[in-house]
């Protein structure tokens, strides 16, 4: 299995309804994109200062295998969530890992 993590710090243009909209496209990727073995999430709301402040959604995408999370980049839904952080995002912080 491989791990996909997502850090996304948006820009002040972001609304409180366009990151739940935002949200609401991340957690429905499990139900779309095939080889999602477990997904996850949320608004950050942590409460340390340092590293990972102005980081406003975290996702954690858990991956069958690695051939599941290359077929996920050119996956029809997620190309429509990127193209709907147009304008929006500051930073993206991804790390993809192998489970053992």
């Amino acid at each position: 299995m491989f791990e996909h993590l997502v850090l996304f710090r948006f820009n002040d243009s972001l609304t409180p309804e366009k990151r739940q909209e935002l949200l609401d496209k991340l957690l429905s990727f499990k139900g779309q994109i095939p080889g999602i073995v477990e997904l996850s999430a949320g608004v950050n709301e942590t409460e340390e200062t340092d590293n990972i402040r102005g980081y406003t959604l975290g996702l954690r995408v858990t991956f069958e295998d690695r051939e599941a999370l290359r077929a996920y980049g050119p996956h029809p839904v997620h190309q429509e969530f990127v193209r709907s952080l147009a304008g929006l995002l500051d930073n993206v912080v991804v790390a993809d890992y192998p489970i053992r």
